[in-house]
């Protein structure tokens, strides 16, 4: 890690413990860190917390503010957010919406699972992002709509359905995890390039099912919305006034409720220097 001159007000020890934090999250999920050594750089700049980040073969870079405090790092999701681009491998650019639409869904997930966030707020987050995802007038599919919702949240929506397909279609006895692990697990990180044939196949057959080309196929070259409304009534998610609660009588209450209950921490990680 390399930490910048003393210009962030924040103790070293505040840092590198938000930073640990995000790293447990992301092993937690994929049961090993998804790579054997990141360089992680802190800019100092802006006054928002954390206020932006990138990830790249030379590794990640997060920009906070030098006034930054405990409650912003603690509340952070930039930094989980960036480490499961490491879990992912680089594809063209085309791609760039399921790249950033995985490290949007399973950012609060894996969190969640950790107890750093609640599942109220995790579906409260879902359940208002996702509308920013849903295709607008001339959209062409993700493949072709390069727009900031389409890429982010279009990419999320992606995922959820996915997650939720795989869940029903096995019992829940496989989801989206087994998929992410199957694909890292193959090799499959930041520091390697692979076709999307190659992320769906490898996908797939860690599920036993079609989903992921299902939905490639439904969602990538056309516009597809999403009837959200319906989605939240069959989970069980009740939302009003900024508020979720939940129905457990609902159909998917039961894979609602699997997808974000906490998960024996594993274990981690040792960062490079």
């Amino acid at each position: 890690m390399i930490l910048p001159e003393k210009t962030i007000s924040a103790p070293d020890e505040a840092i590198v413990h938000w930073i640990k934090n995000a790293a447990d999250s992301v092993t937690n999920y994929f049961g090993h860190y998804p790579v054997e050594q990141v360089t992680i750089t802190l800019n100092p700049h802006g006054w928002g917390g954390v206020s932006g980040g990138m990830t790249s073969r030379s590794g990640i870079f997060v920009s906070l503010s030098p006034r930054i405090q405990q409650r912003q790092l603690d509340s952070d999701w930039i930094m989980t957010h960036e480490m499961f681009h490491l879990a992912f491998p680089e594809m063209d650019d085309q791609f760039n919406w399921l790249a950033e639409g995985l490290a949007t869904y399973l950012e609060p997930i894996a969190r969640a699972r950790m107890g750093f966030v609640t599942p109220e707020k995790v579906w409260k987050d879902m359940i208002e992002g996702c509308p920013n995802g849903q295709p607008q007038a001339n959209d062409e599919g993700l493949n072709n709509t390069h727009t900031w919702g389409r890429t982010y949240w279009g990419g999320a929506t992606f995922c959820l359905l996915a997650d939720l397909k795989i869940r029903e279609q096995t019992h829940n006895k496989k989801s989206l995890d087994d998929a992410m692990r199957a694909i890292l697990d193959a090799g499959g990180n930041r520091y390697q390039s692979w076709t999307i044939d190659k992320v769906l196949e490898v996908g797939d057959r860690a599920t036993g099912t079609r989903v992921l080309h299902q939905l490639y196929a439904d969602m990538t070259s056309k516009p597809d919305p999403v009837d959200l409304v319906d989605l939240w009534n069959e989970l069980g998610i009740e939302y009003a006034d900024g508020n979720v609660s939940f129905e457990d009588a609902a159909p998917l209450s039961t894979i609602r409720e699997s997808m974000t209950q906490l998960r024996h921490p594993r274990n981690v990680v040792v960062l490079g220097d």
